[in-house]
């Protein structure tokens, strides 16, 4: 397992990071895992003993459960809270009272406190804001954010899923009143989803901020289970819960070029898309998930898939996204100001 610093921080996190969105499966995330104590526990060790020491979890996640199950699967097996890193989340709705919902003040102090004892820990390595909150002014979220490190719950802030002109306009605001920045960014980013090479990855070349891809499978539609005959897997979680969005017709494309690289190589389509996301620039580490511990160790072994330029230039073609403006008048503009140009 290689390592790498968590943006501008100076924190060293494995370049696989297990996400834990299958524990629990209560309510509505039963769809995507229902994975119970015994099970979840087994998938943490399987993660730590492959020398992963970064693990993601949401309050959301199964209404607390999966928290719950993290933090019990930790204290069981003995391991020392500084041997990991741990992020959480706030901003989903956890329960129908009107004020658990959002990244307000009252609902980021209350969602850390009620995270901080799920998982029996006194701190949480990294605290994402799972989503934009078009209601409450970004000043606001920002300043309770800065408030939870200031107190030592939390040691960095990080963002998910907005668009990068607010990530800026937070950071500045930041900047300005002398509070806390975001450090880290979690996106959706695949083979099947490459948007955030629009804004999202040049921005976070610049701010030097980590960047962690999720469901970098597709919601396991490139993990080589799906073909265009059988586009319809009882149990599988893209069968159940057809998300994230993706244009289908071009990600068979896709699966049919990562199909003769995995041959080549002796693995799996599923550690070819994997290794993949983990060469790009920028990438920091890769959020994976798993049902059972066979799956795990198949994700995991991605690590050790080495892609050639050819294999990279192969999948990149296969995966292009179209050219928009104005990225295309940028490009054609910029010719003629290159760096170190003689």
């Amino acid at each position: 397992m290689k390592y790498n610093y968590f943006g501008n921080t100076g924190m060293v996190v494995s370049e696989l990071c297990f996400g834990t969105m299958t524990f629990g499966g209560e309510g509505y995330w039963e769809v995507i895992g229902g994975l119970k104590q015994d099970e979840s526990t087994e998938l943490v060790k399987g993660s730590i003993d492959a020398g992963i020491n970064f693990f993601d979890t949401a309050n959301v996640y199964s209404y607390g459960a999966s928290e719950r199950l993290l933090g019990s699967a930790l204290k069981h097996l003995g391991v020392k809270r500084s041997e990991v890193v741990i992020a959480s989340k706030v901003r989903g709705r956890m329960s129908p009272d009107h004020n658990n919902v959002g990244l307000s003040r009252y609902h980021i102090l209350q969602s850390v406190d009620e995270s901080l004892e799920r998982l029996q820990m006194d701190h949480l390595d990294i605290l994402y804001v799972h989503g934009v909150d078009p209601i409450t002014p970004i000043e606001q979220t920002m300043r309770a954010l800065n408030d939870v490190v200031a107190a030592g719950k939390v040691r960095y802030i990080a963002v998910c899923n907005w668009p990068a002109w607010m990530v800026m306009k937070a950071q500045g605001i930041a900047a300005l009143n002398g509070w806390h920045k975001f450090e880290g960014l979690q996106y959706f980013y695949s083979l099947a989803g490459r948007d955030i090479e629009r804004e999202i990855l040049p921005m976070a070349a610049d701010q030097k901020l980590a960047v962690m891809p999720w469901s970098p499978l597709a919601g396991g539609f490139i993990s080589g289970k799906f073909t265009r005959e059988n586009q319809k897997l009882e149990g599988s979680r893209r069968t159940n819960f057809d998300f994230p969005p993706i244009n289908k017709d071009k990600a068979f494309d896709i699966i049919d070029v990562m199909q003769e690289i995995a041959a080549g190589h002796g693995c799996t389509v599923a550690q070819v898309a994997l290794a993949w996301v983990r060469c790009q620039a920028g990438i920091t580490s890769t959020i994976i998930g798993a049902k059972n511990i066979m799956q795990l160790h198949d994700n995991i072994k991605s690590a050790s898939v080495a892609l050639t330029v050819d294999d990279l230039a192969k999948l990149n073609d296969a995966s292009a996204l179209p050219k928009e403006y104005p990225g295309w008048m940028v490009e054609r503009q910029s010719g003629d100001r290159q760096l170190n140009q003689k």
